[in-house]
């Protein structure tokens, strides 16, 4: 039976073109960095860089300990004094790529509908970043921590989409059989995987996101409105 949702963050709670979110995102965070002696181009591949051994990490390390590793390489073991520095620009200056937000939206109804009705509710964001940031986002659409049970990043994963483990990881957390979930999210390849685990997925449509071009028309999917249509007809536990 249906007990558990799991929701992606950037494009599906949150409003956004990704492409826009990340161009505002690099505009601040090299901007604030760049007095310590980061040049903002080689900064920004070495974040690309870091992301991607993120992605392909085999579950030996935490997301957070690949990212650091490689951006050492990439500048040297000094960088590693700048974590501290890095946290509180997500926990303040961040705040200021709210602006790539396609519309302001209120998530607190949809969730707040949801846990009274007494399903078990994980933020499933690909884990590329520290908590902080992922808070930062989530006051964005009217959201706190405490509204999740699990919320993935850096720190806790060893895993990230479109790894299947990565959901794998995320049911053996939470006691969770795959048959018992829904994975709500806007990326066709990235979200939809979750299916291999035995979860039920929902595409949500508005900020769709399907770089490989894959067919997606076989899963459920549609706007907002219809994500809350479908969530609101979900029984009472």
């Amino acid at each position: 039976m249906l007990n558990t949702i799991l929701f992606d963050l950037d494009g599906t709670l949150i409003p956004m073109s990704q492409e826009a979110f990340v161009h505002a995102y690099f505009a601040e965070l090299t901007d604030e960095l760049k007095p310590l002696g980061y040049e903002p181009e080689a900064l920004i591949r070495a974040l690309w860089h870091g992301t991607g051994k993120m992605v392909k990490n085999d579950g030996s390390m935490t997301n957070r300990e690949a990212f650091w590793n490689d951006f050492c390489a990439f500048f040297g073991e000094w960088a590693r004094e700048h974590e501290g520095k890095i946290d509180r620009f997500y926990g303040e200056r961040f705040d200021r790529a709210k602006k790539a937000l396609r519309i302001q939206r209120n998530a607190r109804p949809l969730i707040e509908m949801l846990q009274k009705k007494g399903y078990l509710l994980v933020l499933a964001t690909n884990p590329v970043f520290p908590g902080v940031a992922v808070r930062t986002r989530l006051r964005w659409v009217g959201l706190e921590a405490e509204d999740f049970s699990r919320i993935t990043d850096y720190s806790n994963s060893r895993h990230c989409k479109p790894n299947p483990l990565y959901y794998q990881d995320i049911l053996q957390s939470i006691g969770r059989r795959g048959e018992e979930c829904m994975m709500v999210g806007n990326n066709v390849r990235e979200d939809m995987v979750a299916q291999e685990t035995g979860m039920q997925v929902f595409l949500l449509t508005d900020d769709l996101e399907n770089e490989s071009g894959a067919e997606y028309s076989a899963y459920p999917q549609g706007d907002y409105e219809e994500l809350f249509r479908r969530m609101e007809a979900l029984p009472a536990l």
